[in-house]
């Protein structure tokens, strides 16, 4: 504002509005890692792809054949996405970072655009833990692990069992009456398979394969590692219906068949470990037919732990205004009234559970959160609280014959 008025006049004065929106962060863009097609190419680079035509330019040659990293991507854009980054490791070089420098998985670090991370083809216990200690690490991403190819899988029982890394291979056998040769294997020392645990729920795994045209040759049909082509139904989920809907029940494109037909039975004993099926029904086709994370209760679902990852994000990127600002009511307001409306969009459009604005979330800034030592301390403290809508795992049909006819009484359990 003008400091002094020296001559007769009228003044224009621009004055802030002091609304400050804030909007959501992008969900869609994938890092991959992998080996190209070209493996001299662009080595441990993050490249950004905003299409197949512009991957073959950067990563392949006339004589170069498909890799599970180019069958990935291809399978990413096929099914809804737009737009990647690709890190390609080389042969013979594995994905995890290495403290010399920034390489593999380390290089998507400096790309903050970057929301689902994704090894195609890499389903070892080194490589699973990298991606999942990755997304822990940002925490503004979230992983999509691979399972090993069904005909390495001995038991279902094997998916159920976390894998350890350096932990060698049993050798399980068990003897017939007499002592002769073995003639069955112990299920139970089977080695793991499964990833492990991680308790913000930032990683979710996919079994089986999927059978799919090869990328490089249209004519041969492969065995294709399914986590490319998640990550393409994620971004085409979350631009239709929005990252607080679960990526589940949806098609995958391009998909022939599956590597092993999970059943019903199958599914029951791999959905409550984590393990997310793909599975194929008839007159539906191949769909992905699970939502779980590899956290706790709290974090079970992956729509509920991608959309908080929206929501922190969006409301850390758009408050840095607040930094340095005098720690005082007049800024408690403004901090509440941005943050609030921002709540309020994300609940008119169904991403968060109540009839009220009330019973969704609440945003509270205020002496009681801010007393003085937390002012001295140079802190603002703002507690907000969120009722995310979970997704409708288990559609329950109670069906009762009565006198006058038959009742039914349908129920929904998330």
């Amino acid at each position: 504002m003008a400091t002094s008025y020296l001559a007769p006049g009228v003044y224009v004065e621009e004055v802030s509005s002091g609304a400050r929106p804030i909007s959501a962060v992008g969900t869609c863009t994938a890092g991959f890692v992998g080996v190209a097609p070209n493996p001299d190419a662009r080595l441990n680079e993050a490249v950004a792809v905003n299409n197949w035509t512009e991957f073959l330019r950067v990563y392949s040659t006339p004589e170069s054949t498909g890799t599970p990293l180019a069958q990935g991507v291809f399978g990413f854009f096929n099914n809804g996405g737009t737009r990647c980054y690709v890190v390609n490791v080389g042969n013979d070089n594995p994905i995890v970072g290495d403290a010399k420098g920034r390489k593999g998985i380390d290089v998507l670090e400096t790309i903050d655009e970057v929301a689902i991370v994704a090894a195609p083809g890499y389903f070892d216990p080194a490589s699973t833990d990298a991606l999942i200690s990755h997304c822990e690490k940002m925490r503004d991403r979230f992983a999509i692990l691979d399972s090993p190819p069904a005909d390495q899988v001995r038991s279902l029982v094997q998916l159920t069992n976390v894998a350890q890394v350096g932990v060698p291979e049993k050798k399980a056998r068990s003897k017939s009456a007499d002592g002769d040769a073995p003639v069955a294997e112990g299920i139970g020392e089977l080695p793991g398979l499964r990833a492990r645990m991680t308790d913000g729920g930032f990683a979710a795994q996919y079994f089986p394969s999927i059978r799919v045209r090869d990328a490089f040759n249209p004519r041969e049909i492969i065995d294709a590692a399914p986590s490319g082509y998640l990550a393409g139904i994620f971004a085409r989920s979350d631009t239709e219906r929005g990252v607080y809907k679960a990526p589940a029940n949806e098609v995958v494109r391009g998909a022939l068949g599956v590597s092993y037909q999970i059943t019903q039975q199958e599914q029951e004993l791999l959905n409550p470990n984590g393990i997310n099926c793909i599975r194929f029904f008839l007159g539906e086709g191949i769909r992905v037919w699970g939502a779980r994370t590899l956290g706790n209760s709290e974090w079970r679902y992956v729509n509920v732990r991608r959309l908080f990852i929206m929501i922190e994000e969006s409301i850390a990127r758009a408050t840095r205004w607040v930094v340095f600002e005098p720690n005082d009511v007049s800024l408690w307001k403004r901090v509440i009234r941005d943050v609030r409306a921002f709540l309020m969009l994300l609940w008119r459009q169904g991403a968060l559970m109540g009839r009220t604005p009330e019973q969704a979330f609440f945003v509270k800034c205020d002496e009681e959160t801010n007393p003085p030592e937390v002012v001295d301390a140079g802190q603002v403290v703002i507690m907000i609280g969120i009722a995310p809508v979970k997704p409708a795992e288990f559609v329950i049909f109670r069906i009762g014959q009565g006198v006058g006819g038959a009742q039914v009484e349908a129920e929904t359990a998330a």
